[in-house]
Order: structure tokens, then sequence, then C-alpha cells
């Protein structure tokens, strides 16, 4: 167990769609609210599908502490991106994640309309007109991208993202810490001097879990997948069992130097909480009894 409250926690919200659901995430938010987080992401859809309801969700997490804006740049123009810019910075913005996004079905990259075919065009785009107004996150993949065309390829779009000018990088989830040491060797190896931050997603739902696996092509080891599996209906087991191997993970990533724990909290305080306090991350004080 980690003594200390200090290693740099974040969270990662999507924007609500409804009023309830809004009121929810604000008590989500409150009960987070312990973690003393670095800072609150908020996700941002497909071609902006979701932007009035993050900027919105941005708006208020700026009264909170400091809010990161997920930024995307399929299909959007160099006019539309310096407008949002400028929106966000309007709210006091200071941090934004800069991706690519999802692109629509059957289009690789280069078939994509709008100005920026990838995120290292969209990061030296953004570094140009505001020069360090933005401290810019990147995203990276210790599984390697899932439309990549080989682990190589994507390295080397990762590193394109941080020579056009990211200040840090925050990888999508995974279950084999391994993955995340090879990763960052191998940023270190080609001279890359970013923080990788690894990316947490507490298991509380097994088919949820698949889903999102599936979706985004990270990899759930196969004794993790089977152990799930059995616990069939069980939701205290899947949770009990979710809990020990995520804390687990997040102990050895701790212990081999991980810069920080960015949480991917589906707009619930409990999984985050429960792995928060195994891992010693919130005051004893305010634990409950």
């Amino acid at each position: 167990m980690f003594s200390t409250p200090r290693i740099p926690v974040s969270l990662e919200f999507f924007p609500p769609k409804s009023a309830q659901g809004a009121d929810k995430l604000r008590e989500v938010r409150a009960q987070l609210a312990v973690l003393n987080a670095r800072f609150c992401s908020v996700t941002y859809g497909a071609g902006g599908s979701t932007q009035e309801g993050s900027l919105r969700t941005v708006a208020e997490l700026v009264q909170e502490g400091e809010a990161a804006a997920h930024f995307t740049c399929v299909n959007a123009t160099r006019d539309s991106v310096r407008e949002h810019l400028r929106t966000l910075h309007g709210l006091g913005v200071r941090r934004i994640l800069a991706l690519r996004g999802d692109l629509p079905p059957g289009y690789v990259a280069a078939q994509a309309t709008g100005d920026f075919a990838y995120a290292s065009d969209l990061v030296a785009f953004v570094r140009a007109e505001t020069g360090r107004d933005f401290h810019i996150e990147v995203a990276c993949y210790p599984e390697t991208h899932p439309q990549a065309a080989s682990p190589q390829d994507d390295m080397q779009a990762f590193a394109a993202k941080v020579r056009a000018g990211a200040d840090s990088a925050i990888t999508q989830y995974f279950y084999n810490a391994d993955a995340y040491f090879r990763f960052v060797e191998e940023t270190a190896a080609l001279g890359l001097d970013i923080a990788v931050v690894p990316g947490i997603l507490p298991i509380a739902n097994t088919g949820q879990l698949l889903r999102f696996s599936e979706a985004c092509g990270a990899e759930i080891p196969r004794w993790i997948r089977q152990r799930l599996e059995s616990f069939g209906q069980d939701l205290a087991s899947v949770q009990a069992f979710g809990l020990d191997v995520v804390t687990g993970l997040c102990e050895r990533l701790l212990a081999g130097g991980a810069p920080g724990l960015h949480f991917y909290t589906l707009n619930q305080s409990a999984p985050t909480l429960a792995i928060c306090d195994a891992l010693g991350l919130r005051p004893a004080q305010q634990r409950p009894a």
C-alpha cells in the first residue's frame, strides 16, 4: 500500500445526456473530490457529437478545479479548431486532450475530410496558434492502436504527436503491466521525453468491460476473462475480483515508476474510490468508517 495521497490522480467523465444525469454526475464529482485530482477531463464525441454537453460539463469542472477538454479533429477545419480553442480558453480551460477522433465507417485517415488527418496535425496546429496557452495531452496505446498497421507504425504515430508539441500522454486502459513498461522503454529509446500516465478502467461489470474492450482493442488477459465469466450474474464477486486485479495492477505500475494514474470513471465514484482506498490514496480521515 502507498502511504501518501500525493501520487497524482486524474479523473475522466463523459457528458451526461439528461438533467438527471447531470445531477448524478455532480454527486459523483463531489464524492471523488476527496482524491484531490490533479485534473478532471470530459470526453468529446466523434465529430463533436457531444459538443454542447461537453462544454457544459467543462464549464462546471473549471469552477471546481483544473479541467481538461477532449478535442477531436476528424472533419474539422482550421477555422473551426480556432473557434473551439477560443471557446475553451474563454471558459478558463488550459488543458486539452488532443485526439484524431473516430473515423466514419470504412474510412482511413487519409480519406477523412477536413484539415487534419492525424492527431499530430492537431497538436502542431494548436501549438502554433496558441503557443504555451494549453497543456496538451495525447493518447497512446501500450497494446497498439487497433487501426495501426503495426506496433512500429503506432509508435511512430505517437512519436509524431510528441515531436509536434505534446506535453504528456495518457494510455488506453490495459490489464498487462508489462505492455505499459515496454511502451515506456520504447518511448525512451526514441528519445521521447514525455510523461506517460497509465489509464485505469475499474472492473465493475463483465458485459460492459467485454463490450468496451472489443470496441477499443484493449486486451483482457485470458485468466481475467475466464474468472469474470465464471461469476456469471454474481456482481459482488465480479467487483471484488475486479478490485483485487486492478489494485494489484496499480501497485505494480506505481512501484515501477508510473507518474500517476488516470481513472476512466464511467461517471461512477465507488469503483475508483475503492481502488484508491486500497492503494492508500485517500486521506485516512476522509475514508468511511
